[in-house]
């Protein structure tokens, strides 16, 4: 069975954020087209399984997130971008990279070094602007954890940006030394 036209409007309404959290998941602008496009297609194909009660963002929302966890487990690891790979790709694309090209090369390094339990929310709440009720059920957590993982990502991500936080390596050397 088809997805009804009403559906079908709908799910094309939320693309566009559903593109913006996969883009900032995964890193990779083609790695992102495919989990929108995997998401998009389990949509299609579990369209009479959404509860219209619900709001559909999350639902679509909460596809991606488990089909960015499918792909996780079958690459055994997550694939983060460079900071001067991205800004060569950067180059290589030409085009006016923006006034802020150094912080958001630091920002996405920065991100990149959150641990997905902690990036996931924090996206989600901060970017996707989810509730935290919302994202809990997005990722399948309680709502508690959600408020301490969000929490405990932007004090991080403070200090990888104001440079206070210490590289494990670093770590690791002062006590070697």
């Amino acid at each position: 069975m088809q997805a009804d036209d009403v559906f079908r409007q709908q799910l094309l309404g939320v693309i566009p954020r559903l593109r913006r959290y996969a883009r900032s998941l995964v890193f990779d602008g083609a790695a992102a087209d495919d989990l929108v496009q995997t998401t998009l297609e389990r949509a299609l194909a579990h369209w009479h399984q959404f509860d219209q009660r619900r709001d559909l963002l999350v639902w679509v929302l909460s596809i991606a997130h488990n089909a960015h966890l499918d792909q996780r487990r079958r690459d055994a690891r997550l694939q983060v971008v460079d900071p001067e790979r991205a800004s060569a790709d950067q180059d290589a694309l030409g085009g006016d990279p923006g006034v802020d090209v150094g912080l958001r090369i630091d920002l996405v390094h920065a991100l990149a070094r959150l641990s997905p339990e902690q990036r996931e929310p924090l996206l989600l709440v901060s970017v996707e602007q989810l509730t935290y009720a919302e994202c809990a059920e997005v990722l399948r957590i309680p709502v508690g954890t959600v408020m301490s993982r969000v929490s405990r990502a932007r004090a991080t991500l403070r200090q990888f940006l104001d440079g206070s936080a210490r590289s494990p390596a670093a770590g690791h050397l002062r006590r070697v030394i």
